[in-house]
Order: C-alpha cells, then structure tokens, then sequence
C-alpha cells in the first residue's frame, strides 16, 4: 500500500493510497491512536472515491463517530482504466434511463463485467488498512446504495470480516441468491418513488436478505434524493454494531 498524500481539515486526516492498481482513499480522526473500526463505503454508478456524498459522509463518520473510513474507485470509474464494452453499455444504460426505457439488462450485463473483480478489490484493500496502526484489526461496517449496494452484497457474502452494513436504492433480480447470504445485520435504504429501481423489487430484495437483523428505511422521493437525516441513523446504526 503506497500512500500518495497525506492532508488534514476538520479533525479528519485525509490519504490517497494506491494498493496495486486499486486507487483508494482512507479517512481518520486526526488524533487517531491504535484500533478502531473500519467503513468502507462503495459509491455509485458513473460516480468515484471521492464522490461529494462519499466525500461528506466519510469526514462525517471519521470526525464524529471516530470511524475510520476507505473508498476505492471499482473498476472502470475514477482513476481506473477504461473499457470498451463498459463504456458501451454505461452509454446505452444512460441513454434509456432518460428516456424512461427498461433498463434491467443493462444493470445485470454491467453488474457481472465488475463484480468478480470489485470483490477481490475490497477484500485486498481492507487486509491492507487493517495493517495500519491506526485502524487495526477492529470490528468492519459497509456502506453502499445502488451500485455500491450491487457490488457490496457478493462481497459482504464473501467476506466474514464485515459485521453491519447499509444498503439499498437497489433491487435488481440478479442479487436475489446472493443477498440470501447475506446474515450480518442490514439496514436498507428505498426511495418510494425511485425512477431507477421500481418499487416492488427493492422490497423484494429486502425480502431476500438471509439476515435476522434487516430494516427497512423508506422514504419519498426518487433515486437521488436520499435524505440526509439517514446519515444520522447510519452512525447510529454502525455505532451500535461495531462499538
């Protein structure tokens, strides 16, 4: 794990860190000495790392809640190579999705291009930030909704380090078996009006999460208009389960 820079505002120590090719970005308290416990937060969909929701939330649980937090770009966004079938389908998948077409196999096509990799990616990256000094070996949350969510639930399932999670603004089909192994506790985000993931089968992939511990949390509005009220109930939610 190489560490590119190093800057610090408002409490939270910023580092860009590249491990490979996998470019990522860790946030801590600036005071920060020994164990504490680790979010990594996925971002969304054409979005990266340092994503403004990404960006505002991770200083937020660093500076208040005393996490430590990580990002990475996932293939094909941010700093990461490009490819030509991805750039493909995103184009087409953007083109439907303003004009209120079906955009369901185009989720599935460029949901199995990334995820295998994107798996690899976060386990790789979480190994590397539990090194640290300053993070340790402590209790691990992840944070992820739409794409973050698509590609966050085959790792959750895969990985038995993480002990929380956020998900939601997602319910495509394809992740229905995987979120069956899904048993850590889950709180999961719905937009009532959501323009992207129709309604029915969000609660159906709530429905299908294998976790005892799963919660609902629907709020009106569409795809983008997560409030951010929610913040406040995802510390709440990481404070309680990983201490």
């Amino acid at each position: 794990m190489r560490v590119l820079s190093r800057t610090s505002l408002g409490g939270v120590i910023e580092q860009l860190f590249t491990l490979d090719e996998i470019p990522g970005v860790l946030w801590t308290p600036e005071e920060a000495r020994g164990t504490r416990p680790l979010i990594l937060m996925g971002h969304g969909g054409g979005q990266h790392k340092k994503a403004p929701g990404i960006l505002a939330r991770a200083r937020r649980f660093a500076a208040e809640g005393g996490f430590a937090v990580a990002a990475i770009d996932v293939p094909y966004h941010g700093e990461r190579p490009t490819d030509e079938e991805f750039d493909r389908l995103a184009t087409e998948y953007r083109a439907r999705a303003a004009a209120g077409e079906d955009t369901a196999e185009l989720d599935t096509a460029l949901y199995r291009l990334v995820v295998g990799q994107t798996v690899a990616d976060w386990q790789a990256v979480l190994t590397a930030v539990q090194r640290l000094d300053h993070v340790g070996a402590g209790p691990v949350g992840y944070w992820g909704v739409s794409l973050g969510c698509a590609l966050g639930m085959p790792f959750i399932a895969a990985e038995p380090r993480v002990r929380a999670a956020v998900l939601g603004l997602q319910g495509s089909p394809e992740l229905t078996g995987t979120a069956a192994q899904v048993t850590v506790p889950v709180q999961f985000l719905v937009q009532w009006d959501d323009e992207l993931m129709p309604r029915e089968q969000s609660l159906a992939l709530f429905d299908a999460l294998g976790s005892a511990e799963k919660t609902l949390h629907a709020n009106p509005g569409k795809h983008g208009d997560l409030p951010q009220f929610e913040w406040d109930d995802s510390l709440r939610f990481f404070a309680r389960h990983l201490g």
